[in-house]
């Protein structure tokens, strides 16, 4: 089955753009020029990604992504102002996986969005759980459940998750974080890891303030408390 895209901006030329190119990737791909119209796709389609531009009418880009994550943890890559941090931040605050400055390379959006899909592709053929007390870890189905209750994750918090699960104990500074989840490549800085570390708590625990599962080691970095 084809990989599906969607592509959402109000710049017809950039959507033009970004289409054809992932069409020769063999992607199949639907477009959206407002924030309304992208969340009804979402709605309707299963989508291996998403491109999703921070300035949009009706919705904004943090809109359709806060909307997006209250069905669907299918990952999304933001498309923001150059040098504007804020931005950057707000969108992995609202559930974003990943973000590329405009204007971009068509072969960094092509390269993220590949590095994206394999991480996410379904590896094995049997299912391999891990489970800590309340926690259980699906790495198969890349899903999360707490007190058996599902929990969702977008791609790279879960990737956060999972590294820290299959390696209880080990200290992960920012910087190590940051290059395994993200690559060498990524082009953002420490707070990334932060972000993502505080919207897991915030989902996981009981009281984010006061972690049971990822602890901090003041100084060194984030690890998985058994």
């Amino acid at each position: 089955m084809a990989r599906r895209a969607l592509v959402v901006d109000d710049e017809k030329i950039i959507v033009k753009g970004l289409k054809f190119s992932l069409e020769q990737d063999d992607l199949e791909v639907d477009t959206a020029y407002d924030g309304e119209e992208a969340v009804e796709l979402a709605k309707k389609n299963s989508y291996d990604i998403i491109l999703l531009d921070v300035m949009l009418p009706k919705l904004t880009g943090f809109e359709v992504c806060q909307q997006i994550r209250d069905f669907s943890n299918v990952p999304i890559i933001m498309l923001t102002a150059k040098g504007d941090d804020m931005d950057k931040i707000l969108g992995l605050e609202y559930g974003a996986d990943d973000y590329i400055t405009k204007p971009f390379n068509i072969l960094e959006v092509k390269a993220r969005i590949k590095a994206i899909m394999r991480r996410t592709s379904k590896s094995d053929s049997s299912p391999s759980v891990i489970k800590y007390g309340d926690l259980q870890l699906n790495s198969e189905y890349r899903r999360v459940y707490v007190k058996d209750k599902e929990i969702n994750l977008t791609s790279r918090e879960y990737e956060v998750l999972e590294l820290l699960v299959s390696t209880p104990g080990k200290i992960y500074g920012r910087e190590e974080l940051l290059k395994t989840i993200w690559g060498d490549e990524y082009p953002g800085d420490e707070r990334t890891v932060d972000v993502h570390v505080r919207r897991l708590r915030e989902k996981l625990e009981s009281n984010p303030s006061e972690p049971r599962y990822v602890k901090t080691k003041w100084g060194s970095g984030y690890y998985f408390q058994v």
